[in-house]
């Protein structure tokens, strides 16, 4: 084993081993971010929803804080966690929201400005979104000191750019594709490039375009390939919490997921009523897509949860009118007749919204698979499909990343999720995986972004607090090393 000669932490002796964990249910089951660490598996079901309860709601978001020398990630007994690359920003007081508004992303001398979506390239190295940077940079190798050999811009002059994948799938795709906040690019592409060798060629022109604000406005587009590479699925946040999409221009063709082909002709909307869906992976065991989302807000502290699930073509997930099944808001009326939800590929928002006749759509509602905290911000999420690396149980298992709440009085969030998959199919239940973000008196320092597997197994984590890329590797047998 190479020696590592940076500081590297594993989990503390009072973490829980996976396999001897318990599930915690029930009102349990929500649980802030001093409860959460390595192994502990929580299942939350719609049966434990509270009801809602608009008076609880609270700005809570984080005041970022320069890691402590003794803070560092904590993963389970058996993985040790490096620093990879990164990590030389000091937070600012513009770095924390204020007012009641979205926390800026100030310039520093930072290697990166915001590290968010990672993505493998077949050829091992990694692809990472910069997304306020409006960059994509790749990263290569492990030195000795166990930081990136190289760190090379791919590309420069984006808007926002958040989702990356590569086209078509196989050893040696053509095109690297990026999703912008307003559209879809690709550039040219050969198996090892560190530089673009070519200028973006615009593949969709113009998608729903950039909103922020506390509590809504999503900016982030995730791009997948279906599996035979036919088409090209595209996530599209909400533009607000609850505006209603039968009245709101704005919210057309968001919340959704849109089908288009790898050209980038707009096919359909593949599903809709999901508030967010930020990361989207294709589970390889069953072929279907699948989503970690963020929910909406305000209705309370354990209303409503986020979630990660599979979904379906032509389903519809709820948002805004209702949630986690037939819940409805009570902030809005029934959806119209002639509305999208009624009508998911209309052509436009419902011509006579304020006069139109209401329908109760609630049995069309899915329930998603895996429950999350409420207010946590799920964010990428990744299948373990490596035959090495991590130990066996992982394999075919899920992971997301968990970025922390701001509407929550007690914090949640800040941490890396497992979700236990059979054959495919998740249980409902999920386990803290990467914790240690957040300081024991409540200070955070980190918010995990970005999830990939290298080629070895080893996994990659973006944090846009500290700005890092953390390295998590399985050396077994419950060892610990730290140096």
């Amino acid at each position: 084993m190479i020696k590592v000669i940076v500081a590297v932490a594993m989990i503390a002796s009072s973490a829980i081993p996976a396999a001897a964990q318990q599930v915690v249910t029930g009102q349990a089951a929500f649980a802030d971010w001093n409860q959460q660490q390595p192994g502990v598996r929580r299942k939350i079901t719609a049966a434990d929803l509270p009801a809602p309860a608009p008076k609880e709601a609270v700005d809570n978001g984080p005041h970022l804080i320069p890691r402590p020398k003794d803070a560092w990630p904590i993963a389970p007994a058996g993985f040790k966690v490096t620093l990879y690359a990164g990590g030389d920003f000091t937070p600012t007081a513009a770095s924390s929201s204020q007012d009641h508004k979205p926390a800026a992303v100030p310039v520093a001398r930072s290697t990166f400005r915001e590290p968010r979506l990672l993505r493998t390239a077949p050829n091992g190295d990694i692809f990472l979104s910069d997304s306020h940077g409006d960059k994509i940079f790749v990263l290569r190798g492990v030195g000795p000191d166990g930081k990136a050999k190289t760190i090379s811009t791919f590309a420069t002059g984006l808007n926002l750019p958040f989702g990356i994948n590569f086209y078509p799938a196989g050893p040696n795709p053509k095109w690297v594709y990026v999703g912008n906040t307003d559209s879809v690019v690709r550039f040219p592409y050969k198996s090892g490039d560190l530089v673009a060798t070519g200028p973006a060629k615009t593949v969709i022109a113009q998608l729903p375009g950039f909103a922020q604000l506390r509590g809504g406005g999503h900016w982030t587009r995730d791009i997948v390939f279906t599996p035979d590479g036919s088409k090209m699925l595209v996530s599209v946040g909400s533009a607000s919490n609850i505006d209603n999409p039968d009245t709101s221009s704005k919210e057309f063709h968001r919340a959704d997921v849109l089908e288009f082909t790898p050209e980038g002709k707009f096919l359909k909307v593949y599903a809709s009523g999901i508030r967010n869906c930020v990361g989207e992976a294709i589970n390889p065991t069953t072929g279907q897509l699948w989503c970690s989302t963020n929910e909406r807000d305000n209705l309370g502290n354990h209303l409503v949860p986020d979630y990660v699930t599979s979904v379906k073509e032509d389903g519809f997930y709820g948002w805004p009118w209702y949630y986690i099944g037939s819940h409805s808001d009570p902030r809005l009326p029934a959806p119209c007749a002639d509305g999208i939800a009624a009508k998911q590929q209309a052509a436009a928002i419902s011509p006579d919204g304020g006069s139109c006749k209401r329908v109760d759509l609630s049995s069309k509602v899915i329930v998603p698979d895996v429950l999350v905290q409420p207010h946590m911000a799920s964010l990428e999420m990744i299948f373990y499909t490596n035959p090495s690396g991590f130990s066996r149980e992982y394999f075919g298992d899920a992971f997301a990343a968990e970025h922390g709440s701001w509407n929550r009085a007690n914090r949640a969030g800040y941490e890396v999720i497992r979700i236990p998959m059979h054959n495919g199919k998740a249980d409902g239940t999920y386990e803290d995986f990467l914790t240690g973000f957040v300081t024991k008196d409540g200070g955070v320092w980190g918010r995990p972004v970005g999830i990939t597997i290298a080629q070895d197994g080893s996994m990659f984590v973006t944090d846009d607090g500290s700005r890092s890329v953390w390295h998590v590797t399985y050396i077994g047998n419950n060892t610990q090393e730290s140096h």
